[in-house]
């Protein structure tokens, strides 16, 4: 199993740097952010723009793979959401995932560019054209689109992806029509667990959930004729998912043995803050990053 860990952009670079360079030092596989205008609990606090933070940590990093968890059709147009992608493809020389999901509605940003609120089958459409549409612009040098939610003209792509035959794609999903996106898009398959916000589901509840997602999964590979195990399998827990895997060491550990089971490929962790959502205490990373190797 590989490890990774999402870095909120909260803080000036001055003082975020140094959390990316220690993912990369201590041994963890990838490091991600959010890609949100605002977020939540903290819309009121600061929050910096997901693909210049990514631009610096690939400066300032040479092996972990970078990307974002998730990149959404709420607020990004397809056409400037492959142009950045394929400057950080190049920046990162080969280090970027784009992770892109259908957009959420409760985090505060959803109507950010303004008109009504898209019921849940618009939402699906939306999502659909707008991961084609990346997959096109990502692999041609010249695009022409007319769509119901997109219009790319002479949209030029150029040069390209360094990794090829395109960047790969992580496509969160939970519906029917998302893990068909994830077959036939993804190189990875984003779940958060369940997602009952009224309370916190436990351990085994979380791994029957991703074990019946993972299911579905399989069969949409199998209906175009696509191999499961194709995908990587990524877990980022939220606050309800299950109890708080940074909570210490054994917990970590719990988790990630009940996810390999369930056959995740990739854990995603978030680096601990001081209060509030995703509290941990500021040394858990380290302790963990000692059980990386038994992890492999």
């Amino acid at each position: 199993m590989r490890v990774g860990v999402v870095i909120l952009p909260m803080d000036s670079w001055a003082d975020a740097a140094h959390r990316w360079q220690a993912v990369e030092e201590l041994g963890f596989d990838s490091a991600w952010t959010y890609d949100h205008v605002s977020w939540r609990t903290l819309s009121d606090s600061p929050w910096f723009s997901t693909f210049p933070t990514l631009t610096a940590a690939a400066c300032h990093t040479s092996r972990i793979r970078l990307g974002t968890l998730v990149t959404s059709p709420n607020f990004r147009h397809p056409v400037l959401t492959a142009k950045d992608a394929i400057a950080l493809d190049d920046i990162s020389r080969g280090r970027f995932t784009l992770g892109i999901g259908a957009g959420s509605t409760g985090a505060g940003d959803a109507t950010v560019l303004g008109g009504p609120p898209l019921t849940a089958r618009q939402r699906a459409d939306r999502f659909a054209e707008y991961a084609e549409l990346l997959d096109h612009l990502l692999t041609n040098p010249v695009t022409n689109h007319q769509g119901e939610h997109y219009s790319a003209i002479d949209a030029r792509t150029i040069p390209g992806c360094v990794q090829l035959p395109r960047l790969p794609l992580a496509v969160a999903a939970a519906g029917p029509r998302g893990f068909g996106l994830a077959a036939r898009y993804g190189a990875a398959w984003v779940t958060q667990g369940p997602a009952d916000w009224t309370r916190v589901s436990t351990n085994d509840e979380c791994v029957q959930h991703i074990r019946e997602h993972t299911t579905r999964l399989t069969e949409a590979c199998a209906r175009i004729g696509r191999p499961a195990t194709d995908l990587s399998r990524m877990f980022m827990p939220t606050p309800v998912s299950c109890p708080n895997p940074l909570s210490s060491v054994n917990a970590f550990l719990r988790l990630a043995e009940a996810a390999a089971a369930a056959h995740v490929t990739d854990l995603i962790v978030h680096w601990p803050r001081t209060n509030g959502v995703y509290a941990a205490a500021p040394d858990i990373l380290e302790k963990i990053a000692v059980r990386l190797p038994d992890l492999r």
